[in-house]
Order: C-alpha cells, then structure tokens, then sequence
C-alpha cells in the first residue's frame, strides 16, 4: 500500500476507528513530529481531541537513523540491549545520550504544549497514532510510559509497519490497527508518495486547529473542562 501523504494515512486510519467516533473518554495522542498530521485526520474524523505523548529516540553516535532505545516524557527508557551491545555503548554513553533527548523532550514540551502537561489519561482510552513504525523503540517507550498511567484501553494506530513489529505491538495493546505490513520493509517514507520533514511551526498550527475545531463540538468545552491536568509528570 502506498500513501499519498500523512493525511491520506489518517483518513485511512478513522476508517477503521469509528467505534471511537465521539467517545468523550478517548482521546487522540500523536507522536511528534511526523504523527501529528495523522492525528489531525483521525482528530477530526472521530471527533475526538487531539495532544501529543513525546518520546524521543536514542540514537546510535555513529549511526544517527539506527534507534538504541527511546526516552519518554515521563521519564521511562526503553533500551534495545542487543543493539547496545552491538554499538558496544558504555553506560556513561547511554547516560549522556538519554540527558540529550530529555532536554530536548523539554524544549518540545514547552513549545507544543506551552507548557502544560499531558492530559488526564487516568481509566481513558488512549489512541495511539504515528505516520509508521520500523525497529519500534519509540513506540514501545511510549506504551512503557503509558502503562503507568492508568487508561481504560489503548488502541495503536500505524499506516505502516514492518510485520514482526507488527506483532509484537499487537501482543502488547488493546487493539491495534495497522494497515500495511509488508515485507521486505526499508523504511517508513518507502511507503508514501510525500513524506517531508514536519517542522515544530506545523506541529504548533496543527495542535491549534484540531483544539479549536474540537472546542467547537457539543459539550466539548464542559467535557474538557472536567479533565483534570497531569501537570508536572
């Protein structure tokens, strides 16, 4: 399956999502940066709000695309020990590698989010979306991360994944649904038409519109309103 871009991806996806559509106990959480132009669409389509969950990925020095491991917002590493012992990483490496990805998880943090912190996710259903996945370290950082935060349910939400991934993600959630699972699999741009890099502005402007369109939803404002913050996790 080829996409013509990220948003055609997200449209996809909501096809496979309406049980959701309206549920005032989901909610959308994208992956920065390229996961938000996805979660716009199924935002939009389900009627659902839309933040993002950052997690960051721990690259390998010499080898910037190859993922060691990842770091969440809230503080959960996720390590890929046969890849560290590969890159024959000391501790002091990893030590210095995950402070690096913690303060850029900050920088985020406070740009997307003006410095709130995440949304109540406590006994809610939490779709988890992005534009693919290929080794997976971000991704499973995150649902490490989201584990300890009490949702109801979590629903994974992938255009394109290569298929041992696949299966592993699905062994791990509620419901997962990914749409393309092919093999041989080289990375996840192979498989749109566009796949440009998203910049922290479009994050910013995509946030805004999917909050005002979903301010405008019946009973939205009070529904929100009754979320109580995480600020500080």
């Amino acid at each position: 399956m080829l996409f013509r871009d990220r948003r055609h991806a997200g449209i996809l996806l909501a096809n496979h999502l309406q049980a959701y559509r309206g549920d005032h106990h989901a909610v959308v959480l994208a992956l920065p940066r390229g996961g938000v132009e996805v979660g716009h669409e199924l935002s939009m389509a389900l009627h659902l709000p839309l933040d993002v969950f950052i997690t960051r990925k721990i690259a390998a020095p010499e080898s910037p695309e190859y993922a060691v491991g990842a770091v969440s917002e809230t503080g959960s590493v996720y390590l890929n020990q046969e890849a560290v012992r590969g890159m024959q990483l000391s501790q002091e490496d990893l030590d210095g590698l995950i402070a690096a990805q913690r303060r850029e998880i900050e920088r985020r943090r406070v740009l997307y989010r003006e410095g709130r912190g995440l949304p109540h996710l406590n006994h809610r259903t939490v779709i988890l979306v992005d534009d693919g996945v290929a080794t997976g370290a971000t991704l499973f950082a995150t649902l490490d991360a989201l584990s300890a935060l009490n949702p109801l349910r979590v629903v994974v939400a992938m255009p394109v994944a290569p298929p041992s991934t696949a299966e592993r993600i699905r062994a791990l959630v509620d419901e997962c649904v990914i749409l393309s699972t092919p093999e041989p699999f080289a990375a996840v741009g192979c498989f749109y038409e566009e796949f440009e890099q998203v910049t922290d502005d479009e994050v910013i402007r995509t946030l805004h519109q999917a909050n005002e369109a979903f301010q405008g939803e019946p009973n939205a404002r009070r529904t929100r309103s009754a979320m109580p913050s995480t600020k500080g996790v």
